[in-house]
């Protein structure tokens, strides 16, 4: 071989030899191989050819510093986080998802066979394996088929509750006020009707004077709180706030057999309510955040957090909900737990957030209208600088493709590659009814959470201080009637 001559492309450790694989696709390749546990996602797509030998890959140990899932209504990202999560699992790491149209009930059932199925397996060299992954299913207050969740009012706070009422910042504020101002009286606030209770007093003739002790908080902004959350009672919300709170250390278990258990919080029954579960959503992983200790970068995490239709968590949020987010995300990587958000593009995520997501599978756009195409630049530029044409690219791939670009072992991102991705080896679709609702009957959680409870707090403290008010003055115009006439 002359000095002239290039020697030919050798594949990287790791990457098994493909006949005539470019040096650009080698490269890409080579940025998958990673030395320890990985999960799999497909194989490389490289100039119009599917390179199954060249697999693309996430290490298990950076799914802490969270990802994003994206791409338009159809092109697969659901079917995407069933095939991460049932990966996980497998690795013993448990895995909580909201399922909103009620099609990821599935994974606790192993998949069907069908040629569709078996020819990406084919393409991929995916060993296909019908499996079904332990899980557990969730209802947010018990509305549809689930394990009751609930958080009490006070666990829920006033920022989280500011963005369910629709409250604007003043009001936020002023509603931070009143928590503060029960706590301080020992009225408890578990549920609905004790916050209401509370603000009804504050705006009352008798609470009038209490009111004007709070500092800055005028009795015009507390009654637009009292009619928000009589508002808000009325569209059926009661059942989501009170006892017995979930616990949300129960989204950390794994099965007898040691794979992490997949938590699926079915949402199809309040879909029409998105302030409210994606709110919720965010009050798990507070709670989360809150509760569990330090523990650095691990070799796997703790939890991973799916957070689907993530843009209905940013619209309309106040400046002090998102930099509740942020924080949450930035600092509870720490604490094992990595957070992937799911949503139609990357403009749907806040800057500050975005920027710590370092996982990122996304699936096709579609460029139809100005608007789709100022997405469409705006998405290219989030990624690394790329061999692919990403405009091009991302408007030409099918269901079940995606552009991907991770985080390396080192911390370092990957070079982005397209990628015809594996097939979910649970069932693709729901379950039968009849067998969720025995499964979560069969539960040993379903005892502890299906039956609220309804402890004294504030509704029954100002309630009995109200009648004990009532006997006196009763009592006193009973004397003043008995009281002898002055001659």
């Amino acid at each position: 071989m002359s000095d002239s001559e290039a020697p030919p492309a050798v594949a990287p450790e790791g990457v098994s030899g493909a006949p005539g694989l470019s040096q650009e696709a080698l490269e890409i390749a080579s940025g998958y191989a990673f030395a320890g546990p990985a999960l799999d996602l497909g194989a490389l797509l490289w100039d119009g050819r599917c390179l199954p030998d060249a697999r693309i890959r996430i290490p298990l140990p950076v799914l802490n510093r969270h990802g994003l899932v994206a791409g338009a209504t159809g092109t697969g990202k659901t079917k995407t986080l069933q095939l991460i999560a049932e990966q996980l699992s497998v690795q013993g790491v448990p895995v909580f998802l909201a399922d909103i149209k009620g099609d990821v009930s599935g994974i606790s059932a192993p998949g069907v066979s069908n040629d569709k199925v078996l020819a990406r397996a084919q393409e991929v060299h995916q060993e296909w394996t019908p499996t079904a992954c332990p899980a557990e299913f969730y209802a947010l207050g018990g509305m549809g088929r689930g394990i009751p969740v609930r958080a009490t009012v006070t666990s829920f706070g006033p920022v989280l509750l500011s963005k369910v009422l629709q409250l604007n910042q003043t009001q936020e504020q002023s509603l931070g006020l009143i928590f503060h101002y029960a706590d301080q009286k020992g009225l408890e606030l578990f549920d609905l009707k004790d916050l209401r209770a509370v603000v009804t007093f504050l705006t009352s003739d008798e609470g009038k004077a209490e009111l004007k002790g709070i500092g800055g908080l005028s009795p015009a902004t507390a009654g637009v709180i009292l009619r928000s959350l009589t508002a808000f009672e009325a569209q059926g919300m009661s059942p989501f706030f009170g006892e017995p709170e979930f616990d949300t250390s129960e989204l950390l278990r794994t099965a007898s057999d040691g794979r992490g258990m997949v938590s699926v919080l079915e949402l199809p029954e309040v879909q029409d309510k998105p302030q409210l579960f994606s709110t919720f959503l965010m009050w798990m992983l507070a709670d989360l955040f809150h509760d569990l200790p330090e523990v650095g970068d691990l070799d796997k995490p703790k939890l991973v957090f799916f957070f689907d239709e993530a843009h209905l968590l940013f619209t309309g949020a106040s400046k002090a909900f998102l930099e509740s987010i942020a924080q949450t995300v930035r600092l509870i990587r720490s604490k094992g737990v990595g957070v992937f958000f799911v949503t139609q593009t990357p403009k749907d995520v806040p800057s500050d957030v975005l920027a710590q997501l370092g996982n990122r599978v996304q699936h096709a756009l579609r460029a139809f209208t100005p608007d789709d195409q100022k997405a469409l630049k705006a998405t290219v530029k989030t990624f690394p600088n790329s061999a692919y044409d990403l405009e091009e690219v991302l408007t030409g791939m099918g269901t079940g493709e995606a552009v991907v670009t991770v985080l390396s072992e080192k911390g370092a991102p990957t070079p982005v590659a397209a990628t015809r991705l594996r097939a979910p080896q649970s069932l693709m679709g729901p379950v039968d009814p009849a067998a969720l609702d025995r499964a979560v009957q069969a539960s040993p959680l379903y005892g502890r959470y299906a039956q609220a409870v309804d402890r004294e707090s504030a509704y029954e403290k100002l309630a009995a201080r109200d009648a004990a008010a009532a006997r006196a003055a009763a009592q006193a115009a009973a004397e003043a009637g008995r009281a002898p006439a002055k001659g």
